[in-house]
């Protein structure tokens, strides 16, 4: 797998929409900067979900009021982060597709992501199934949350590793 990593890298290094990238100096700071913001909407509307849930803010809503409010931030985030994220590794591919880091962060994506629809189908399904501050409601969102940030702790790892 990490020789077809590489060759992918190589590939996408040749293209000149990489070599575009890498030569203007101010692309990749001003992506990554718009990549942190993302994180950072993204985190603070996990938060306030995940805070909901423990029952620790925002008891004048239902759950599901709560969700309503803060899931479209989520999924705009990420959406920005898939954009900023692609256009990265776009125009340094070698630096992130190979590196460990990177691909523990999309593993642990793919993991948030399962966890966050089907907290959503949860909720469509029965409304009133977070409302009530059961532990393990609470273990789940506090988890959830955790991942979240190991994601953006793996992402950060990738400038260490490569």
């Amino acid at each position: 797998m990490q020789a077809s990593m590489q060759a992918l890298a190589q590939w996408l290094a040749s293209t000149s929409l990489s070599q575009m990238i890498a030569k203007a100096l101010w692309v990749i700071p001003l992506l990554q900067a718009i990549h942190i913001l993302a994180l950072a909407a993204l985190l603070a509307a996990v938060a306030m979900i995940v805070l909901r849930i423990l029952r620790a803010a925002g008891r004048s809503q239902t759950t599901g009021e709560t969700v309503a409010r803060f899931l479209p931030w989520l999924w705009a985030g990420l959406a920005v982060l898939a954009a900023t994220g692609s256009l990265l590794i776009i125009g340094e591919p070698r630096r992130a597709l190979t590196n460990p880091a990177f691909q523990l962060k999309m593993l642990l994506l793919a993991c948030a992501l399962l966890l966050t629809l089907a907290f959503q189908l949860s909720l469509r399904r029965s409304a009133t199934f977070w409302e009530n501050g059961s532990r393990s409601k609470a273990a789940i969102a506090v988890c959830a949350f955790i991942l979240w940030c190991a994601i953006a702790f793996a992402g950060r790892w990738i400038a260490y590793l490569a």
